[in-house]
């Protein structure tokens, strides 16, 4: 199978891929991110292929595992790392996800984020809700020093704000 052939069978499994990672992830832009990650990786191991066999079942596959293996690292870690230069460590443990201490916690803090002003509740929300620097200072038209300024700014007034949270720990 040649580049082109190799490149026009898999641009056009994307729709079929996007359906698939759907199953697995439940959530668009989480399915759009496997399918683009598939994709690459079927194009980086092009030689792994074996021609005259079942393109689609090949690259579905490759789509499973590494939903499989993000699940796991998730998993195993409990924790995640923000790479931003200010280097928090977020629990990402699921016991006692749904005790009362953590519905209060989360009242308290949503509450606390909405006195922020915009300038500041933008960019920490967005940022929260998992979009990049380069995204969200593409969305606000700021620099992107300024959005990591601003949620820095931000963390820091929500933990002068919440002291009694300071040490939260499950």
């Amino acid at each position: 199978m040649s580049t082109i052939e190799f490149n026009d069978s898999l641009i056009s499994l994307e729709s079929y891929l996007k359906s698939f990672a759907m199953t697995f992830t439940r959530n668009r832009e989480d399915a759009n991110d496997l399918t683009q990650e598939t994709m690459l990786k079927a194009i980086s191991y092009r030689e792994s292929y074996t021609p005259h066999t079942n393109f689609k079942a090949w690259v579905f596959t490759i789509m499973r595992n590494i939903f499989i293996n993000q699940y796991r690292r998730k998993v195993k870690s409990g924790t995640i790392f923000d790479h931003s230069t200010d280097l928090f460590l977020l629990s990402n443990a699921t016991d006692g996800s749904n005790s009362t201490y953590n519905y209060m916690l989360s009242k308290e803090l949503n509450k606390q984020i909405g006195q922020l002003t915009d300038d500041y509740k933008r960019p920490f929300q967005m940022h929260h809700h998992g979009y990049k620097y380069k995204e969200i200072a593409d969305e606000l038209n700021i620099p992107i020093g300024t959005v990591k300024s601003r949620i820095f700014i931000a963390r820091k007034k929500l933990m002068e704000l919440l002291p009694d949270y300071a040490y939260f720990s499950n």
